[in-house]
Parts: structure tokens; C-alpha cells; sequence
């Protein structure tokens, strides 16, 4: 009798476990991408996320709000501003090359502050498990004010969610050498800045995001149409290119990643209260 209460009780526990455990993801293997392009579905970021999915919604600059089906947030490359909203995120990342991507005094109420940048004491490790997110960084180095190398000056952050991994590159100044790309993973999302020469110039670019050939890819730190359209064209003929999304919203999960990796240009749009897009 006390054998079957043990086994029922263990049989109980890890049944709640799964429950509360994050959809595993990927990252570290090759995943087989759906055909399709059902994942073009329009929504706001105060609309309840579909069912194993993630939205992200670019905001500005480099900063985007990933939203989880559970109700957690986080918003990359946090400068303090993100709209005319009362949404507080559950996390936020930073990275300080430039003033725009961070701030020294973000909202109290945000529950996890992740900088990006080392400091004297050594490099900034990230890993952060909330359950339904995970949060992680891989470290790059940026180039200082002087024109030396800040090592480990920049963090390219991971978002593991709906077994889904969401790469931001952050403000990338080199190309990543190969223990950063294995540290990354497989990323079925990138955003990477395409302005050209503030961070990686526009063949650099191209060649990073090639080779992380991401199913999805979101460009952002863009200026004008210009610096745009160099990388979109350094990007025709092994990715499908959409010019102009309809919204600055997406839905994503595992089963609608198109099947041919897909540059998706979303326009900027700050948050909005009661927002109706």
C-alpha cells in the first residue's frame, strides 16, 4: 500500500511539473519549419496571444515587446520610453553603446533589469527562467570611444518561449566568431540592426545573418529607406523578402515559421493605450 501512495504521488507531482514547465525549445537543434505564411496575423499587444505562439511588436529604435501566451513580457534594448501605455514589462535587456539603448533609470516597477554590458568585475551573465520565458545572453565586444575595444561591451540576448528561440543582436559591432555562434544556437527569429556603419557595415550584416539563416528576420536601428533597401537587396535570392509588413505586430509559433527563411520589415510604432491597429 505505501509503494502504490508513493507511485501515485510521484505520478501527481511531475504531472504538475509539466504543467508549469516552458514548451522546451530548440536553440540547439534544427527545426522543421512549416509551410505557409499563416503566421501574417494582425493583432495589438493588448490582445491575449495565441496558443503556443509569441508576438512581437516593434516599438522603435531597437526595441521590441515580446509577449508570451501566459501574459509575460520583455522589451530589448530598453531606453525608458516605450509609448503612451500602462504596460509595465515583466523584463527589459539594455545594451549602452549609444544612450538609446538603455537608461539609467528604468520604471521601479519592472520586475528584472538585464544590462547588457560588462562590468569591472567581470562579464554580465544572464539566465533568466521564468518558467514560461527563459532569458540568456551571449556577450560580443563593441568598439570604445576612443577607438579601442570595450570587451564584452554588448549582449546579444535569447528569448526561449513557446519553444521558440528569438535572437536580438543588440548593437552588434563584429562578426560573432564561431563559439558565439554555437553559444547562440538556432534561432527561428533575429532582429539585426541594418544602419549600415553605426554598428556592423551592411556586408557584415548580410553575412551574420546568412549564417544564422533564422527562419524569421526582423530588421531594426534603421534611419531611412536607405541603409533598408542595401541590406534587403545583400539579402534577395536565398531569403524571401517582405518590404512593408501590414502591421508592427506578429504572431509566430513552431508550426507557422514559413519554410523558406523570410527578411519581414516591420514598421516602428510606439504603444498606444487602447491601441486598435
Amino acid at each position: 500500500m505505501l509503494r502504490c501512495l508513493i507511485a501515485i504521488l510521484l505520478i501527481f507531482s511531475a504531472s504538475i511539473a509539466v504543467s508549469q514547465e516552458r514548451r522546451p525549445s530548440h536553440c540547439f537543434a534544427i527545426a522543421e519549419a512549416a509551410p505557409g505564411l499563416e503566421y501574417l496575423r494582425l493583432a495589438n499587444y493588448t490582445d491575449p496571444v495565441e496558443p503556443f505562439s509569441a508576438r512581437i511588436t516593434y516599438i522603435d529604435h531597437s526595441m521590441f515587446l515580446i509577449q508570451s501566451e501566459g501574459g509575460l513580457s520583455a522589451v530589448t534594448d530598453y531606453n525608458g520610453y516605450i509609448g503612451a501605455t500602462d504596460l509595465v514589462p515583466d523584463v527589459v535587456t539594455m545594451n549602452n553603446a549609444h544612450s538609446s539603448h538603455w537608461t539609467a533609470l528604468p520604471n521601479d516597477n519592472i520586475d528584472h533589469v538585464l544590462d547588457g554590458w560588462a562590468k569591472p568585475e567581470g562579464p554580465e551573465e544572464h539566465y533568466l527562467d521564468l518558467g514560461e520565458m527563459l532569458v540568456r545572453n551571449v556577450h560580443t565586444d563593441t568598439r570604445s570611444f576612443d577607438g579601442g575595444a570595450r570587451i564584452n561591451g554588448n549582449s546579444i540576448f535569447v528569448f526561449e518561449l513557446a519553444g521558440l528561440c528569438i535572437g536580438h543582436l543588440g548593437h552588434l559591432h563584429h562578426i560573432p566568431d564561431d563559439a558565439q555562434f554555437a553559444a547562440l544556437g538556432r534561432l527561428d527569429v533575429v532582429m539585426a540592426a541594418v544602419d549600415g556603419g553605426l554598428t556592423l557595415d551592411t556586408a557584415s550584416i548580410v553575412q551574420v545573418v546568412k549564417r544564422l539563416r533564422s527562419s524569421i528576420v526582423l530588421p531594426m536601428h534603421w534611419f531611412g529607406r536607405g541603409s533598408l533597401e542595401a541590406f534587403l537587396d545583400g539579402m534577395e535570392g536565398e531569403f524571401d523578402i517582405i518590404r512593408t509588413m501590414p502591421s508592427s505586430s506578429l504572431e509566430v509559433s513552431l508550426r507557422t515559421l514559413p519554410s523558406r527563411p523570410t527578411v519581414m520589415v516591420l514598421p516602428p510604432r510606439f504603444l498606444q493605450l487602447n491601441d486598435d491597429e
